[in-house]
């Protein structure tokens, strides 16, 4: 028969919880560049699938290149940082999603699908959602909570309306939930930095 824990362990335990949620959020901050950087290569499939030549190579070769620029800059930022065993649950959530795109897209780009584009932002911004919802509620962050919300609504709304419309809402989805959120986290983790520096000096 388990004895119960006393008033001690259960603030201990709290305690930790709390620690690794703040870890969780630094983690995330940590790697607050990926937001932007694949907020612009969104954008930039985007335009070249609507625009630019051979459209059906947009998206993947966009995601490819995203993706390997992903890999050279986050091997250096993880070399620099212990692993935490919630940033490794963040880590392999994103690393789902990215997998999941990387196999979707491309599919959806070479055959042809991509032509559908209300029903492609649909599922996209439904996909970021998702990952956005399920990181805010392990970090409890309601910033980038609101983000999921913004993605969901996004899909929602792309699947009911036409195909220049949804491009629109994408934009402003990519703009507010990946550009300044990922902004705002690079913002936070500078001046967590600067503090831990003064705290040190």
């Amino acid at each position: 028969m388990t004895q119960p824990m006393d008033e001690n362990e259960v603030k201990a335990q709290l305690n930790l919880i709390e620690s690794m949620i703040a870890q969780g959020r630094r983690t995330t901050e940590r790697w607050s560049w990926a937001f932007v950087l694949w907020g612009v290569a969104y954008i930039i499939a985007l335009a070249w699938s609507t625009w630019g030549p051979f459209p059906a190579f947009a998206w993947p070769a966009t995601m490819l290149a995203a993706g390997f620029a992903s890999w050279i800059i986050g091997s250096r930022v993880e070399s620099e940082k212990a692993e935490t065993t919630l940033g490794r649950a963040m880590g392999s959530l994103w690393l789902a999603t990215a997998i999941t795109m990387f196999v979707l897209f491309p599919a959806l780009g070479f055959s042809g699908h991509m032509l559908e584009v209300h029903v492609f932002i649909a599922v996209a911004c439904a996909i970021l959602g998702l990952a956005n919802g399920a990181s805010a509620m392990m970090l409890r962050w309601k910033t980038q909570l609101a983000c999921a919300i913004a993605w969901w609504a996004a899909s929602a709304l792309s699947s009911v309306v036409t195909g220049n419309v949804a491009v629109v809402i994408f934009l402003a989805a990519i703009f507010l939930c990946n550009i300044v959120f990922g902004i705002y986290a690079m913002t936070r983790e500078s001046r967590g930095q600067r503090a831990k520096g003064a705290v040190h000096a």
